[in-house]
């Protein structure tokens, strides 16, 4: 039966702290602190608890008794219902809009398209978050630290999504200011909307989002600003529970794969820690296999891991490649580039938690085209799910796995779709538009040379017989 939540120990912060990942430092800093890293060596943290003594549940199952107590908010939200798991924080200072009231569909037509056996594919929609992405599973969480903290601004650098989602949060709590850092025509106008419409404090800078995020965070420590970018440790936490509701939807049966868009790879990292702890509890007795898919236009993870076997080796990493990596990237002057801008990220803060999570879920990286990612997200709309194109590349990423042989087409495999359809409108109408000029000036000049599956518009004349001439030799 699960432990209640108000239980003597269930609001007790010392049992949880900070920890760096490198286990040959394994610093230890307590949550009532703001850091993005490690004092001593500088790299990344972890959220630790201490689990004998929190109110963990025997089984999984056990949360499904928190729908009984949906008009309690803490249990609405799709991430604070799973509390217990991520127990960092009183529940008086929870802060949550309801987020993560999303959805895993059963997608035959897209798993078809992939080469997937008929009730094997999943879409995990993540667009149906109220700023309209997967990042407001993390942002609750992050933005309850910062409650926590007393903030009084918070930033971010942001391609898009997660400054919407910082923005949204501070618009509707009131409780602290957004300073949002952008780079030179590197975010979606449906992205940008949102911040405008939202009250935040936008600041565009000459360069792409690996420059924003360098800037953000020299600023954010000179001035003493919270940062909610995903080098935040706490946002990771709330974007684990992406993981719970998929075990939730799949009764609480482990699938095969997990699929995931990979950009600054948070996602697979917090998947990663997820079934770290879920495995350390008992509570689930295999963890599933995980496939990070970049850009070919955004390509670090591939290129390091894949190409170069750069591995977790149990935190001993061979830093050489990466560094030798990014020496050619400066040398070059080499910026991501690529139609799903979600994704369009060359330096990805997560990398070193991003091993981790292919090391503990026996994990692979692969890059797809930007053709492949708009057919495949051509599919996906023509199933009912409207997505972003950087979350098309799980689909195209499962479909080259299915190809190579990687992924069994008897396999349950979920891919996670990060971002609803009209986070970026522009490159949906582009691909099936009849307008040449569009195509080419949105699609062609990123190497899209066709549009496989478009569903373009059918141009009459204003008369009543020629449209129902048209209707009948279409439909």
């Amino acid at each position: 039966m699960l432990l209640q939540a108000h239980s003597q120990n269930a609001n007790r912060t010392d049992l949880s702290h900070q920890r760096c990942i490198n286990p040959a430092c394994g610093a230890t800093y307590e949550t009532h602190s703001i850091r993005t890293s490690c004092d001593r060596c500088g790299e990344l943290l972890d959220i630790a608890y201490d689990w004998d003594h929190l109110p963990v549940p025997e089984k999984l199952s056990d949360f499904e008794a928190m729908w009984s107590q949906r008009t309690n908010p803490i249990r609405f939200s799709g991430v604070w219902r799973f509390h217990e798991l991520l127990p960092f924080a009183p529940q008086d200072k929870v802060v949550t809009v309801g987020e993560g009231q999303t959805l895993l569909q059963q997608a035959d037509a897209v798993g078809e398209f992939v080469g997937m056996d008929a009730g094997k594919l999943h879409l995990q929609y993540e667009g149906m978050n109220p700023s309209g992405s997967f990042k407001d599973n993390g942002m609750c969480a992050a933005f309850t630290h910062a409650r926590m903290m007393e903030a009084k601004r918070a930033a971010c650098a942001s391609t898009g999504n997660t400054s919407a989602s910082l923005a949204m949060y501070c618009s509707t709590t009131r409780l602290m200011k957004a300073i949002i850092f952008i780079g030179s025509g590197k975010i979606s106008y449906g992205k940008l909307s949102q911040a405008l419409d939202y009250g935040a404090l936008t600041v565009q800078i000459a360069g792409d989002f690996d420059d924003a995020m360098l800037r953000v965070q020299q600023v954010s420590k000179q001035l003493g600003i919270y940062l909610v970018n995903s080098v935040n440790p706490f946002r990771l936490e709330g974007q684990k529970t992406v993981m719970y509701r998929v075990l939730e939807a799949l009764r609480w049966e482990v699938p095969d794969w997990i699929v995931v868009p990979g950009g600054n790879l948070g996602n697979s990292s917090a998947f990663g820690k997820a079934f770290m702890e879920l495995k350390q509890l008992g509570l689930v007795d295999r963890i599933p296999r995980l496939a990070v898919v970049n850009a070919s236009g955004a390509d670090t993870a591939y290129e390091l891991y894949e190409r170069r076997g750069v591995r977790w080796n149990g935190g001993h990493i061979d830093f050489d490649p990466i560094r030798q990596h990014n020496d050619r990237m400066d040398r070059e002057h080499l910026k991501a580039d690529t139609i799903a801008s979600a994704i369009e990220i060359n330096r990805p803060v997560n990398l070193k938690k991003c091993l981790r999570a292919l090391d503990v879920m026996d994990g692979v990286v692969r890059q797809v085209t930007d053709q492949e990612i708009l057919d495949a997200k051509a599919k996906v709309g023509a199933g009912g799910f409207g997505c972003e194109p950087a979350s098309a590349a799980s689909v195209a990423g499962a479909k080259l796995l299915r190809r190579e042989g990687v992924i069994a087409p008897s396999d349950r495999v979920v891919c996670i779709l990060t971002g609803h359809e009209l986070k970026d409108p522009t490159a949906t109408v582009a691909y099936h538009t009849t307008d040449q000029d569009l195509f080419n000036r949105v699609l062609a000049s990123r190497g899209v040379s066709k549009a496989s599956y478009a569903n373009r518009a059918i141009a009459v004349p204003n008369e009543l017989d020629d449209i129902i001439k048209a209707i009948q030799l279409y439909s």
